[in-house]
């Protein structure tokens, strides 16, 4: 049992450090611009969706980039407290609704 906590936490915190290298490659990518469309929403969107979005949204304010698109600045923090949620509830039942299952 210890060993799944320790894999989810490597997890958490993996795909926190991927979100944050995102951004910084879709920062260097765009030139930090927030003016033209952006490609790439996908992976970001999809990156918060599987527990980064804590890592997207610090990356956003360090590296001031897309602080002027509204959906996102609306979007990452309620996908934050989501993942958050989640993973509180899945620690505190000790994960048995994916042993019993």
């Amino acid at each position: 049992m210890i060993l799944l906590y320790i894999v989810v936490i490597v997890y958490i915190i993996a795909v926190n450090f991927y979100a944050v290298l995102l951004m910084k490659a879709q920062r260097d990518e765009e030139g930090g611009s927030d003016e033209k469309p952006h490609k790439g929403d996908g992976k970001i969107i999809l990156t918060a969706l599987m527990g980064g979005a804590i890592g997207i949204y610090a990356s956003m304010f360090a590296m001031r980039y897309r602080l002027k698109n509204l959906p996102f600045m609306i979007l990452m923090p309620v996908i934050a407290v989501l993942n958050v949620y989640l993973f509180y509830v899945a620690f505190k039942s000790g994960f048995t609704f994916l042993i019993a299952g």
